[in-house]
């Protein structure tokens, strides 16, 4: 098995919109940008903290070719290719080889609830096929909460042990640090990012890559401290404020919060847009979010976003 192209603390990068709800290309470039400079290892782009499904295979591609264009390192990117449709996988997987991704996350095919490993190994090796970009490593993206369908054990050593030099990673956003830790264990070398930095030092001390989070959009340098805290033989403390902050903004609807404390950060609340089916959070709940950070001894602004008293 080839090494991970990505470790540490990733980012599932939310999608700005403008005022007709298009993607706003520059303000998007402009924040991945922002995330890479305050600490960020790597961007996964186009997952569910995106609101990948809500946008067009189109525009995923063109935002692609926009940060590759913008000066966003490619090594650095994760895009997302997941799809129902196997045709939109195999594009997105072509066009992330063709710039050179250090790699993609990949969800299972997720409206047909009865699929079976069978059908999911099929579609994989279909597409890695049809893909036809050897260097081009995937991460396989496992969130049963949403999708319903995910990899399993089997299903994993079967891709593995069929494409060595492919499939590198998994992105387990079960929420159950059992899982994670089943993953850790079954599958030395592979590389296992749990979907929350809540289970970020436990998950380094047993072995995982790092973690891929959504609210690393707000506080990558809080979650920045807990990698270089473990490095240094330490971290609890970091990973107690980094644990608190995420659990502030688990109370939330996530999309919305995120982008209000952006918004707030940067005094621009054209942040606050999201696309049907998510609503905008609503001015008092905005409140209520900042309220509750500053309680907690967390201030909005600057590289990072929040800002963490506590750690000067």
């Amino acid at each position: 098995m080839p090494l991970p192209t990505f470790s540490g603390v990733l980012v599932p990068v939310v999608t700005p919109y403008d005022a007709e709800l298009r993607p706003d290309t520059a303000r998007f470039v402009d924040h991945c940008k922002r995330l890479l400079d305050a600490g960020a290892d790597g961007l996964a782009v186009f997952g569910t903290t995106s609101e990948a499904n809500s946008l067009s295979l189109k525009e995923r591609l063109s935002l692609l070719d926009a940060l590759v264009e913008g000066g966003v390192p490619a090594a650095k990117l994760m895009p997302g290719a997941g799809a129902c449709a196997l045709p939109d996988v195999v594009d997105m997987m072509r066009a992330a080889g063709r710039h050179g991704c250090g790699g993609v996350l990949l969800l299972p095919p997720f409206y047909y609830k009865i699929a079976t490993d069978d059908g999911l190994f099929d579609f994989t090796a279909a597409a890695i096929e049809r893909a036809a970009s050897p260097n081009l490593p995937i991460y396989l993206y496992h969130i049963p909460p949403v999708a319903q369908v995910g990899w399993s054990h089997a299903l994993i050593r079967r891709l593995i042990d069929a494409f060595p030099d492919t499939i590198v990673g998994i992105k387990d956003s079960s929420g159950d640090w059992s899982h994670t830790h089943s993953l850790i264990t079954a599958f030395p070398g592979f590389a296992v990012f749990p979907g929350s930095e809540s289970f970020l030092l436990q998950g380094l001390r047993a072995g995982s890559a790092g973690c891929i989070s959504a609210s690393a959009n707000v506080n990558v340098t809080g979650i920045r401290r807990v990698i270089d805290a473990f490095a240094a033989g330490g971290g609890d403390a970091e990973q107690a404020r980094a644990t608190a902050a995420r659990k502030v903004i688990e109370g939330f609807p996530v999309i919305p919060a995120l982008k209000a404390l952006i918004a707030a950060d940067t005094g621009n609340e054209d942040w606050l847009r999201v696309r049907p089916p998510f609503r905008q959070i609503a001015p008092q709940k905005a409140r209520e979010l900042l309220s509750a950070l500053t309680a907690i001894g967390f201030d909005v602004g600057g590289p990072g976003v929040l800002q963490d008293k506590a750690s000067g």
